[in-house]
């Protein structure tokens, strides 16, 4: 029985072992640019969990892109350590790189066209789905196979995310997605990302354009100068405070922060007993969390 009971325990271990290491740990990372004195971070600790679609928000310079260069190991931490699975992300590990993909603000495709280079890309990731591709094209209104090179910026841009979501990685990095793209391909952009998330699968958006992923993510992350100002999901941030308009008569000491609009005072409030849940303002969460500091 003692037996038994100790190689359950030890199972046990390895199972919980296993499901932390299913994600990305940023632990006391320190880093600067070559030449610059300033440090994008110090002492900086993040983790990131599966099934989720955060949204990594702050201001310029606060370190949104150098994180996801971190994340997916094209830069490498002075101090602490970056890992993915338990796999330091700098190392660039065959089996690390096969299940993570970056979508990078600002990138080159070469003027061949697609099926081209779905040949050339496509055997570096072994869960990559041509059904998945040819949806996402459908979806962002690309013909099958589209010449790269004759492509406009933003139509270029939805032929990248398309592959990038045919890679069925397990991490996959976005740097300001819905820069470039016109109203109707950020709707599109946001199909393509519902329809292809997964269990397994963790979605990190570094974006300015809060209104253009608001309602798609459910785990909010801000930064600012080397820090975490808020970590939280969704329904924890609508568990906390409500998101209302006011008019000036309206304001009251339960208002923590407020705004004035058109509509009268868009204000954050504490959640009350009895309240009812409101959809987040993302951007007046971003206001309050960023001036309250």
């Amino acid at each position: 029985t003692s037996s038994v009971s100790a190689f359950l325990l030890n199972r046990s271990s390895d199972l919980d072992l296993h499901i932390i290491q299913r994600m990305i740990n940023v632990q006391n990372i320190s880093f600067k640019y070559k030449g610059q004195k300033a440090l994008v971070f110090d002492g900086f600790s993040l983790e990131l969990e599966e099934n989720r679609i955060y949204g990594l928000l702050g201001k310029n310079g606060t370190g949104k892109s150098t994180l996801l260069y971190l994340l997916s190991g094209l830069l490498r931490p002075i101090q602490g350590s970056v890992c993915c699975d338990g796999i330091a992300t700098f190392k660039r590990q065959p089996e690390l790189l096969s299940n993570l993909f970056l979508v990078t603000e600002e990138f080159e495709m070469p003027a061949i066209c697609l099926s081209e280079y779905v040949k050339l890309y496509k055997p570096f990731y072994p869960n990559f789905s041509d059904e998945v591709l040819q949806s996402c094209l459908a979806d962002f209104e690309l013909p099958a196979d589209v010449q790269l090179g004759q492509l406009s910026m933003g139509q270029r841009k939805k032929a990248y995310i398309a592959f990038a979501m045919a890679t069925n990685t397990r991490y996959l990095l976005m740097d300001e997605p819905t820069n470039g793209l016109d109203i109707p391909s950020k709707s599109q952009f946001r199909k393509v990302i519902a329809q292809h998330m997964t269990e397994d699968r963790t979605v990190v958006i570094s974006t300015h354009q809060v209104h253009d992923v608001e309602q798609m993510l459910d785990h909010i992350v801000i930064l600012d100068q080397r820090s975490v100002l808020l970590n939280a999901s969704i329904q924890d941030i609508q568990d906390q405070y409500t998101f209302e308009y006011r008019t000036p008569q309206q304001m009251d000491d339960s208002v923590l922060y407020a705004e004035p609009t058109l509509q009268g005072n868009a204000v954050i409030c504490r959640q009350q007993e009895g309240d009812a849940e409101t959809q987040v303002n993302l951007e007046l969460l971003f206001n309050y969390k960023t001036q309250a500091k």
